[in-house]
């Protein structure tokens, strides 16, 4: 076990501005898309997403 946590250590002290400038963004757009998803996909908007569940399909 202890090479697992030796391979998914990290050492924050040596950590660039650019490595805390990708771990903010990636952070930020994992939580934004899952609220994202939470807002779009919840149980009140299901007749709203049914109703256009075909629409790319239709002629009009």
């Amino acid at each position: 076990m202890s090479t697992l946590e030796q391979y998914l250590s990290t050492d924050w002290a040596s950590m660039t501005t650019h490595d805390w400038a990708g771990l903010i963004v990636t952070v930020l757009v994992f939580f934004g898309m899952l609220i994202t998803f939470a807002l779009a996909l919840r149980p009140s908007k299901r007749k709203e997403l049914e109703e256009q569940k075909y629409k790319i399909l239709n002629d009009d």
